[in-house]
Protein backbone atom coordinates (compact mmCIF):
# COMPACT_ATOMS: atom_id res chain seq x y z
CA UNK A 1 0.00 0.00 0.00
CA UNK A 2 1.09 3.73 -0.72
CA UNK A 3 0.48 5.32 2.59
CA UNK A 4 1.14 8.81 1.03
CA UNK A 5 -1.34 8.54 -2.25
CA UNK A 6 -3.79 6.14 -1.05
CA UNK A 7 -5.43 4.80 2.45
CA UNK A 8 -6.69 1.65 3.13
CA UNK A 9 -10.45 1.59 3.37
CA UNK A 10 -11.98 -0.44 6.32
CA UNK A 11 -13.03 -3.75 4.83
CA UNK A 12 -16.68 -4.21 4.40
CA UNK A 13 -17.37 -7.50 2.46
CA UNK A 14 -18.91 -10.36 4.56
CA UNK A 15 -22.05 -8.27 4.80
CA UNK A 16 -20.92 -7.53 8.39
CA UNK A 17 -23.21 -5.87 10.67
CA UNK A 18 -22.60 -2.47 12.58
CA UNK A 19 -21.20 -3.80 16.40
CA UNK A 20 -24.34 -3.18 18.20
CA UNK A 21 -23.81 -1.44 22.12
CA UNK A 22 -22.35 -4.18 24.80
CA UNK A 23 -20.59 -6.27 21.94
CA UNK A 24 -17.28 -5.24 22.16
CA UNK A 25 -17.02 -5.76 25.81
CA UNK A 26 -14.11 -3.03 26.17
CA UNK A 27 -15.92 -0.26 25.54
CA UNK A 28 -19.34 1.34 26.04
CA UNK A 29 -21.63 2.33 23.24
CA UNK A 30 -20.76 6.14 21.26
CA UNK A 31 -23.53 8.37 21.09
CA UNK A 32 -21.74 11.84 21.17
CA UNK A 33 -19.27 12.70 17.97
CA UNK A 34 -16.72 14.25 17.64
CA UNK A 35 -14.06 13.93 14.34
CA UNK A 36 -10.84 12.56 14.83
CA UNK A 37 -8.13 12.26 12.37
CA UNK A 38 -4.88 11.35 14.35
CA UNK A 39 -1.47 9.75 13.77
CA UNK A 40 0.40 7.52 16.71
CA UNK A 41 0.03 3.80 17.44
CA UNK A 42 -1.99 1.48 18.12
CA UNK A 43 -1.20 -0.45 21.76
CA UNK A 44 -3.98 -3.78 22.73
CA UNK A 45 -3.90 -4.71 26.25
CA UNK A 46 -5.25 -7.05 28.06
CA UNK A 47 -8.68 -5.68 30.34
CA UNK A 48 -8.33 -8.48 32.78
CA UNK A 49 -6.18 -11.38 34.04
CA UNK A 50 -9.24 -13.93 33.04
CA UNK A 51 -8.61 -12.36 28.98
CA UNK A 52 -4.51 -12.17 29.23
CA UNK A 53 -5.04 -16.11 30.63
CA UNK A 54 -7.20 -17.19 28.10
CA UNK A 55 -4.77 -15.49 25.49
CA UNK A 56 -1.90 -17.12 27.10
CA UNK A 57 -3.46 -20.55 26.91
CA UNK A 58 -4.18 -20.50 23.37
CA UNK A 59 -0.79 -18.42 22.13
CA UNK A 60 0.97 -21.57 23.74
CA UNK A 61 -0.74 -23.83 22.01
CA UNK A 62 0.60 -22.36 19.11
CA UNK A 63 4.26 -21.63 20.17
CA UNK A 64 6.28 -24.86 18.86
CA UNK A 65 9.10 -22.97 17.20
CA UNK A 66 11.18 -22.09 20.46
CA UNK A 67 12.80 -19.11 18.01
CA UNK A 68 9.93 -16.72 18.01
CA UNK A 69 9.33 -13.61 19.85
CA UNK A 70 6.81 -13.09 21.96
CA UNK A 71 5.37 -10.38 20.15
CA UNK A 72 5.88 -12.70 16.99
CA UNK A 73 3.44 -15.36 18.96
CA UNK A 74 1.11 -12.23 19.79
CA UNK A 75 0.38 -11.67 16.23
CA UNK A 76 0.24 -15.05 14.87
CA UNK A 77 -2.18 -15.53 17.49
CA UNK A 78 -4.24 -12.63 16.62
CA UNK A 79 -4.10 -13.42 13.38
CA UNK A 80 -5.59 -16.46 13.25
CA UNK A 81 -9.18 -16.00 12.11
CA UNK A 82 -10.39 -18.83 14.73
CA UNK A 83 -9.16 -16.61 18.04
CA UNK A 84 -10.47 -13.76 16.78
CA UNK A 85 -12.89 -12.76 20.15
CA UNK A 86 -9.50 -12.59 21.80
CA UNK A 87 -9.11 -9.39 19.78
CA UNK A 88 -12.72 -8.60 20.40
CA UNK A 89 -11.67 -8.89 24.16
CA UNK A 90 -8.39 -7.04 24.01
CA UNK A 91 -8.38 -2.71 24.96
CA UNK A 92 -7.14 -1.71 21.74
CA UNK A 93 -5.49 1.75 22.95
CA UNK A 94 -4.14 4.17 20.49
CA UNK A 95 -0.82 6.42 21.49
CA UNK A 96 -0.41 9.99 20.86
CA UNK A 97 3.38 11.07 21.51
CA UNK A 98 3.67 8.33 24.15
CA UNK A 99 0.43 9.44 25.92
CA UNK A 100 -2.31 7.00 25.99
CA UNK A 101 -4.96 9.25 24.27
CA UNK A 102 -7.93 7.06 22.59
CA UNK A 103 -9.60 3.53 23.06
CA UNK A 104 -10.62 2.55 19.20
CA UNK A 105 -13.47 0.72 18.82
CA UNK A 106 -14.26 -0.17 15.11
CA UNK A 107 -17.36 0.42 13.55
CA UNK A 108 -18.11 -3.24 11.82
CA UNK A 109 -16.87 -6.27 12.76
CA UNK A 110 -14.87 -7.28 10.29
CA UNK A 111 -12.39 -3.79 10.70
CA UNK A 112 -11.10 -5.47 13.51
CA UNK A 113 -8.73 -7.15 11.05
CA UNK A 114 -7.26 -3.66 10.82
CA UNK A 115 -6.19 -3.68 14.29
CA UNK A 116 -4.52 -6.92 14.23
CA UNK A 117 -2.57 -5.74 11.17
CA UNK A 118 -1.75 -2.79 13.45
CA UNK A 119 0.25 -5.30 15.97
CA UNK A 120 4.06 -5.62 14.48
CA UNK A 121 6.08 -8.96 14.69
CA UNK A 122 8.95 -6.48 15.20
CA UNK A 123 8.02 -2.73 16.40
CA UNK A 124 10.18 -0.08 15.75
CA UNK A 125 9.54 3.08 17.35
CA UNK A 126 9.05 4.84 13.59
CA UNK A 127 6.19 2.49 13.13
CA UNK A 128 2.75 5.03 12.90
CA UNK A 129 -0.62 4.37 12.71
CA UNK A 130 -3.79 6.54 11.17
CA UNK A 131 -6.72 6.67 12.77
CA UNK A 132 -9.89 8.67 11.44
CA UNK A 133 -13.25 7.87 13.28
CA UNK A 134 -15.48 9.69 15.66
CA UNK A 135 -15.11 10.38 18.70
CA UNK A 136 -17.59 9.73 21.78
CA UNK A 137 -18.18 9.56 25.41
CA UNK A 138 -15.08 8.89 27.83
CA UNK A 139 -14.32 5.40 28.44
CA UNK A 140 -15.80 3.12 31.93
CA UNK A 141 -12.58 3.07 34.02
CA UNK A 142 -13.56 -0.38 34.95
CA UNK A 143 -13.26 -1.45 31.24
CA UNK A 144 -9.30 -0.65 30.56
CA UNK A 145 -8.66 1.08 33.68
CA UNK A 146 -8.36 4.23 31.41
CA UNK A 147 -10.48 6.89 31.30
CA UNK A 148 -9.85 8.51 27.70
CA UNK A 149 -12.43 8.71 24.81
CA UNK A 150 -13.62 6.47 22.72
CA UNK A 151 -13.19 6.32 18.84
CA UNK A 152 -15.54 4.54 16.54
CA UNK A 153 -13.29 4.54 13.86
CA UNK A 154 -14.06 4.25 9.91
CA UNK A 155 -10.69 4.08 8.27
CA UNK A 156 -7.09 2.82 9.99
CA UNK A 157 -3.73 2.04 8.43
CA UNK A 158 -0.29 1.53 9.45
CA UNK A 159 2.89 2.20 8.13
CA UNK A 160 6.57 3.57 9.03
CA UNK A 161 8.05 6.77 8.71
CA UNK A 162 10.54 5.92 6.22
CA UNK A 163 7.94 4.08 4.02
CA UNK A 164 5.80 6.93 4.27
CA UNK A 165 8.63 9.47 3.39
CA UNK A 166 9.56 7.00 0.59
CA UNK A 167 6.57 7.20 -1.13
CA UNK A 168 7.04 10.91 -1.49
CA UNK A 169 7.42 11.68 -5.35
CA UNK A 170 10.82 12.73 -5.64
CA UNK A 171 11.46 15.99 -7.98
CA UNK A 172 12.51 15.12 -11.60
CA UNK A 173 15.84 16.80 -10.85
CA UNK A 174 16.76 15.57 -7.84
CA UNK A 175 19.46 13.42 -7.79
CA UNK A 176 22.99 12.46 -5.54
CA UNK A 177 22.93 15.04 -3.36
CA UNK A 178 19.85 17.24 -3.82
CA UNK A 179 18.06 13.85 -3.55
CA UNK A 180 19.77 13.15 0.19
CA UNK A 181 18.78 16.73 0.72
CA UNK A 182 15.07 16.17 -0.11
CA UNK A 183 15.04 13.21 1.98
CA UNK A 184 16.07 15.06 4.46
CA UNK A 185 14.36 17.96 4.37
CA UNK A 186 10.76 15.74 4.34
CA UNK A 187 11.79 14.18 7.17
CA UNK A 188 12.31 17.32 8.89
CA UNK A 189 8.98 18.79 8.19
CA UNK A 190 7.21 15.59 8.71
CA UNK A 191 8.83 15.68 12.47
CA UNK A 192 7.79 19.04 12.77
CA UNK A 193 4.30 18.94 12.38
CA UNK A 194 4.33 15.59 14.16
CA UNK A 195 5.63 17.94 17.13
CA UNK A 196 3.15 20.43 17.00
CA UNK A 197 2.12 21.18 20.53
CA UNK A 198 -1.42 18.99 21.58
CA UNK A 199 -1.82 17.65 18.47
CA UNK A 200 -3.88 14.66 19.14
CA UNK A 201 -6.11 15.15 16.12
CA UNK A 202 -9.42 16.05 17.40
CA UNK A 203 -9.44 19.77 16.53
CA UNK A 204 -10.19 20.79 12.94
CA UNK A 205 -6.68 22.27 12.67
CA UNK A 206 -4.83 18.99 13.79
CA UNK A 207 -6.94 17.12 11.39
CA UNK A 208 -5.92 19.36 8.76
CA UNK A 209 -2.29 19.34 9.64
CA UNK A 210 -2.59 15.86 9.89
CA UNK A 211 -4.10 14.77 6.58
CA UNK A 212 -1.52 17.03 5.12
CA UNK A 213 1.55 15.22 6.41
CA UNK A 214 0.13 11.96 5.41
CA UNK A 215 -2.04 12.47 2.01
CA UNK A 216 -0.29 15.36 0.20
CA UNK A 217 3.19 15.26 -1.18
CA UNK A 218 3.64 19.06 -2.32
CA UNK A 219 4.65 20.56 1.15
CA UNK A 220 7.56 18.61 0.98
CA UNK A 221 8.22 19.24 -2.43
CA UNK A 222 7.89 23.00 -1.53
CA UNK A 223 10.17 22.60 1.61
CA UNK A 224 12.62 21.06 -0.52
CA UNK A 225 12.74 23.76 -3.16
CA UNK A 226 12.70 26.18 -0.18
CA UNK A 227 15.96 24.70 1.04
CA UNK A 228 17.27 25.13 -2.35
CA UNK A 229 16.90 28.62 -2.37
CA UNK A 230 18.42 29.05 1.30
CA UNK A 231 15.18 29.46 2.86
CA UNK A 232 14.05 27.56 6.24
CA UNK A 233 10.66 26.73 7.21
CA UNK A 234 9.31 29.38 9.68
CA UNK A 235 6.24 28.58 10.47
CA UNK A 236 2.82 26.77 9.97
CA UNK A 237 -0.34 28.59 10.52
CA UNK A 238 -3.97 27.42 10.23
CA UNK A 239 -6.67 30.50 9.61
CA UNK A 240 -10.17 29.69 8.97
CA UNK A 241 -10.33 30.72 4.77
CA UNK A 242 -12.73 33.52 3.47
CA UNK A 243 -14.14 30.88 1.67
CA UNK A 244 -15.63 29.06 4.51
CA UNK A 245 -19.27 29.68 5.05
CA UNK A 246 -21.71 26.62 4.57
CA UNK A 247 -18.30 24.51 4.69
CA UNK A 248 -15.61 24.73 6.81
CA UNK A 249 -12.34 25.21 4.62
CA UNK A 250 -8.79 26.12 6.79
CA UNK A 251 -6.10 28.09 5.37
CA UNK A 252 -2.75 26.29 6.13
CA UNK A 253 0.25 28.56 5.53
CA UNK A 254 3.69 27.50 5.19
CA UNK A 255 6.31 30.34 5.57
CA UNK A 256 9.80 30.16 4.27
CA UNK A 257 12.36 32.97 5.33
CA UNK A 258 15.69 33.50 3.50
CA UNK A 259 18.42 32.65 5.80
CA UNK A 260 20.58 35.28 3.84
CA UNK A 261 18.07 38.71 3.17
CA UNK A 262 15.16 37.45 6.06
CA UNK A 263 12.47 37.50 3.38
CA UNK A 264 9.84 35.27 4.34
CA UNK A 265 7.78 34.00 1.55
CA UNK A 266 4.38 32.37 2.35
CA UNK A 267 2.17 29.49 0.19
CA UNK A 268 -1.03 27.91 1.34
CA UNK A 269 -3.07 24.83 0.36
CA UNK A 270 -6.76 25.18 1.52
CA UNK A 271 -8.65 21.73 3.34
CA UNK A 272 -12.24 21.21 3.92
CA UNK A 273 -12.89 19.78 7.55
CA UNK A 274 -16.64 19.92 7.26
CA UNK A 275 -17.12 15.84 7.53
CA UNK A 276 -15.09 13.25 8.31
CA UNK A 277 -12.74 12.85 6.07
CA UNK A 278 -10.94 15.88 5.04
CA UNK A 279 -10.01 16.73 1.50
CA UNK A 280 -8.18 19.08 -0.66
CA UNK A 281 -9.45 22.31 -1.68
CA UNK A 282 -6.61 24.59 -3.59
CA UNK A 283 -3.86 23.10 -4.76
CA UNK A 284 -0.68 24.88 -2.19
CA UNK A 285 0.10 28.28 -3.35
CA UNK A 286 1.93 31.31 -2.83
CA UNK A 287 0.10 33.27 -0.26
CA UNK A 288 -0.17 37.25 0.49
CA UNK A 289 -0.85 38.90 3.79
CA UNK A 290 -4.24 41.55 3.09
Amino acid sequence: MDPMMGARQADEEGGSADLQPGEYTAHTQVTQQAFVYAIGQVQPRFPSLGVEKEFAQVAGQRATATSATDRQIFRETLSDPGNRYLARQLCWVFMIGGLESYLLMPRDRADFDLLVEAVRSSPEPTDLDVVVGKAGPLSQPEACGLIVPIVAFDQLYSFDRSSLLGAIPKPENATGKKLSLFRATSAELFDRIMQLADNAGNTDEHRALNYLAVRYPDIYTQTAIAHEENASLDAVDVRLSRLSGVRKVLDVIFSYRNRRTDVVHKYFVRVDVTEEFPFLVTKLSPFYDR
